[in-house]
């Protein structure tokens, strides 16, 4: 049987913009960035995995682009959904760290995304988080798909990924974290939800008695990471020049996904990850995210895959 990635998310044209001027505009969105990256490593090194995103667009030039770029990187249109209006655009405002704050644009007409009835086997890995997974809009569609997926025997990985300028609501968050095999969240992200960017404190006070395995990135700092019995900190991958920090985050999250196909991890092995485990995964997607922050796009280069 062939295994299947699944993300589903928001797709949208990110308009990237430096000192007032735009510098390029390139079809984005949390959970797509990450299945584009994982079509140009996973699709290039592992055909034989499918790679699917879950998604809604307009029916516009937008959502051509959308789909042309999808299947230029080995990523299938089937879960893409078509529907009468705008496609969301974003505007990512680079500062002078190249760190983007964003404004959305959405068209409040669109109908209501329909949670998907793509079909799901055991060890398939379901990739989902952002703003999509909590939103009062979209939030309940994603998470009866994310619990599909996992009463089906997939790897369910969620990125919490939250901003600021929503208000955070724990429990939310807190239902789809316990969905999760594997979770990651920023240091301001535990901070914002939890008043502290202790991770270990986060772990183990409000993550473990939901899911086993915990990520805590810092930005161009360590990572940590935690399972029961296990605490680890992995450096971050040079970075030649620091273009845009667009998709750092979710390109760790291609990374490990990567890394778990590649060493042929399935869920039965999430349950009690260990050291050597995470030392396998890990600085994988380190590499990943140092790639990604030396462009202006949102996904590995096309030929990355060859130095992994």
């Amino acid at each position: 049987m062939r295994r299947t990635i699944i993300g589903i998310g928001e797709t949208v044209l990110d308009i990237v913009f430096r000192g007032g001027q735009p510098q390029a505009a390139v079809p984005g969105g949390s959970v797509f960035n990450s299945m584009i990256s994982l079509g140009r490593t996973v699709g290039r090194k592992f055909p034989e995995v499918q790679l699917l995103m879950e998604s809604q667009v307009g029916d516009d030039y937008v959502a051509d682009m959308v789909a042309d770029f999808m299947a230029a990187n080995g990523v299938s249109t089937e879960g893409i959904k078509l529907a009468k209006g705008q496609s969301v655009v974003s505007l990512a405002m680079l500062d002078e760290n190249n760190n983007a704050h964003y404004e959305f644009y959405r068209d409040k007409d669109l109908p209501p995304f329909r949670t998907p009835d793509t079909r799901i086997h055991p060890d398939d890995i379901a990739l989902f988080g952002s703003f999509f997974a909590v939103s009062p809009v979209t939030g309940r569609q994603a998470g009866e798909f994310i619990s599909r997926a996992k009463e089906a025997g997939a790897i369910v990985y969620y990125d919490i990924n939250f901003r600021r300028n929503h208000p955070a609501e724990p429990a939310k968050f807190e239902a789809n974290i316990a969905l999760a095999d594997i979770v990651r969240g920023s240091s301001e992200d535990i901070e914002y939800l939890y008043g502290s960017s202790d991770a270990a404190k986060v772990y183990r006070e409000h993550i473990a008695p939901l899911c086993r395995n915990f990520i805590c990135t810092r930005g161009g700092e360590d990572a940590e990471v935690f399972s029961p019995g296990v605490h680890g900190v992995f450096p971050t991958a040079p970075v030649e020049k620091i273009v845009s920090t667009i998709g750092a985050g979710d390109n760790f999250n291609a990374g490990i996904i990567y890394a778990l196909v590649k060493n042929g991890f399935g869920k039965a092995r999430l349950g009690c990850l260990t050291a050597d485990d995470w030392a396998l995964l890990v600085p994988t997607a380190m590499k990943f995210s140092a790639n990604v922050c030396g462009s202006l796009y949102n996904y590995v280069d096309p030929g990355f895959a060859d130095s992994i």
